[in-house]
């Protein structure tokens, strides 16, 4: 019986930095498999990919287990729901087309079973730096996207994979769970000040699992990611968990 609706960010297919990326992908299919029986909807929460630009006539190589099975998943009934993250920002009417999914970018508020989820990746509300912001607002500009898109393939694409790995390499060391001061804690505890309905806030982005009691009925969840951690969050109609993608 379908019954429960996944949550899962962070999937970073593709990274350079993972050691073996083709094996992530079918322990990724696998995991999507295993949920199939039960699965009624799956929230993607936002760098799904570790890069991902789609031109309007030409698939970029790669995927093909994942996007496969994705497929079958909307094919038979499941209802797949992908959140732009700061990795897969460039998505446009190919795959949702090609697979039958939903994009969405930027904060979105979802009643399943009667319960209000507020989700995004969490960049466009835990980021607060102005650099980033700069970046996040470049990167969304359609002047900017049709300038990127005149650039050969052989150039973004390794430019792309070489930043990122950059990034995860020099990066800080990810901490167990978010400080106390984190600004996804704070957005959402002003977002709940006048949202009071609000029952789980779900995030990624920040690669580490958290589940922290923001109200009397309210979670704020970060999902950790399913690269390193693989974890993932399911909620079953009466009770939200986080969970091992290896159980």
């Amino acid at each position: 019986m379908r019954h429960c609706t996944y949550f899962i960010s962070d999937l970073h297919l593709g990274a350079a930095y993972i050691a073996d990326p083709k094996a992530h992908e079918r322990a990724v299919c696998q995991w999507l498999e295993k949920i199939a029986p039960t699965a009624k909807a799956i929230y993607m929460l936002g760098d799904v990919l570790d890069y991902w630009y789609e031109y309007r006539t030409v698939v970029p190589r790669g995927f093909t287990r994942f996007f496969g099975t994705l497929a079958r998943l909307s094919d038979s009934g499941v209802e797949i729901t992908w959140l732009k993250g700061n990795h897969d920002i460039w998505i446009f009417d190919y795959l949702p087309s090609e697979i039958g999914l939903t994009v969405a970018d930027g904060l979105i508020t979802r009643e399943i079973d009667g319960k209000v989820f507020v989700m995004e990746h969490g960049d466009g509300v835990g980021e607060m730096r102005r650099i980033y912001r700069w970046m996040r607002a470049l990167f969304r500009n359609r002047t900017a996207q049709w300038l990127y898109s005149a650039i050969h393939p052989r150039w973004t694409v390794g430019f792309a994979h070489r930043w990122s790995s950059h990034s995860r390499k020099h990066g800080c060391k990810m901490p167990e769970t978010i400080a106390p001061g984190d600004k996804l804690l704070a957005f959402s505890r002003d977002y709940l000040s006048s949202h009071p309905e609000v029952d789980y806030f779900i995030f990624g982005h920040r690669h580490v699992k958290t589940d922290e009691q923001i109200g009397p009925h309210t979670r704020m969840i970060v999902l950790g990611d399913a690269f390193r951690l693989m974890t993932y969050g399911v909620w079953d109609g009466e009770n939200f968990t986080l969970k091992s993608m290896n159980d």
